[in-house]
């Protein structure tokens, strides 16, 4: 009769080769994982974009349970078990590879599209609803997968499926108005997260996110606007962020009747051009332009035109222009007039009494 310690004995025998295969994938993984991996990982950092430390380290987080879990399979088939827990154990170590790929390729998606790939990688931040999108088209598609390895017929639950989504539609039409509202703002792009943008109230900001449900914009005074996607994709609104970021500053000035124009625009123009150079905000290379627009009731108005780097910097170059035009004027004798109205009276007229005040 065998002892205990005999049966033991036995019983590892036969799964010897089990655990051989299990502890050198272990092995296998441990160290293919610090010589390959992690000098990719290495490598990664030395480069300008940021997208292959993404892809890097998505691999790195799953290099060991993924070959631990595909050699399983192998395993198995020479472990001392039935056909049937056998094919299962197969199915469920395939399934599981199948899942840990679905989610590192899903969170490397849900990185890449939140703008931590960098400019030089071509990624910027997209909106939340196109990286849950992506992220939930990739897990479903897992998913799908993983119940087909496993047997399970889905042709019929994606029927189910289908005629349950139509019940389902027709009781959440708002909703589905405010999600597609919200697709078609995210691959048109007619605004982009990080645009500024003015709404048909007079309402301006940069856009923070665009959701499922709503649009959220940040206005400069910190505070946040929530539009629902299907308004705002019928909305008037100007946009402005595109074509680009530069804008024109228009800025307004007057000058007395007394002025000679020929100094006027040479003093302004020089003025302008120091501003554009030193201010923050301003574009160095741009040649600012004096346009005279006409005679008004107490001066001569032009407008002088500026280039701004972005919207939010058109009142910067304004301020400091209109400070160094008065200050310009001051030592140049330049007259800034004031509204007043003269009133001539026929000769020999009675002079009016004075104004009581």
């Amino acid at each position: 009769m065998l002892s205990p310690f005999d049966d033991l004995l036995l019983a590892l025998e036969s799964w010897a080769a089990t655990l051989g295969i299990l502890g050198l994938a272990v092995v296998f993984a441990l160290v293919t994982r610090w010589l390959i991996v992690g000098r990719l990982l290495r490598l990664a950092e030395k480069t300008s974009t940021r997208l292959d430390n993404l892809a890097y380290e998505s691999l790195a987080s799953i290099w060991i349970q993924a070959i631990v879990l595909a050699a399983i399979v192998p395993a198995v088939r020479l472990a001392p078990l039935g056909a049937e827990p056998r094919v299962l154990i197969e199915r469920f170590a395939v399934a599981a590879v199948l899942l840990t790929l679905t989610w590192a390729l899903s969170t490397f998606l849900g990185r890449w599209l939140d703008g931590a790939g960098g400019d030089a990688s071509g990624a910027v931040a997209q909106p939340s609803l196109v990286r849950k999108l992506a992220r939930g088209a990739v897990l479903i598609a897992g998913a799908l997968l993983v119940l087909d390895n496993l047997g399970i017929e889905i042709s019929a639950l994606l029927t189910a499926l289908g005629l349950g989504s139509l019940a389902i539609a027709l009781g959440l039409q708002p909703t589905l108005a405010n999600l597609f509202a919200g697709i078609h703002l995210s691959m048109a792009k007619p605004i982009r997260v990080g645009d500024f943008i003015q709404l048909e109230d007079g309402s301006q900001g940069h856009v923070a996110d665009i959701s499922w449900r709503a649009t959220r914009i940040r206005q400069l005074a910190n505070n946040d606007v929530i539009v629902p996607n299907s308004k705002l994709a019928e909305m008037r609104i100007v946009n402005y962020s595109q074509p680009e970021l530069e804008q024109a500053v228009v800025v307004p000035v007057g000058v007395g009747y007394g002025a000679d124009l020929e100094q006027v625009e040479r003093v302004v123009l020089e003025e302008a051009r120091r501003v554009e150079r030193e201010v923050p905000g301003g574009v160095a290379t741009f040649e600012p332009v004096v346009r005279f627009t006409g005679f008004g009731d107490s001066a001569v108005n032009f407008n002088v035109i500026l280039r701004a780097a972005a919207f939010t910097d058109r009142v910067a170059l304004t301020s400091e222009l209109y400070k160094r035009l008065k200050r310009r004027f001051d030592a140049e004798g330049i007259e800034i007039p004031f509204p007043q109205r003269v009133v001539h009276f026929p000769a020999g007229a009675a002079t009016p009494p004075a104004a009581e005040s």
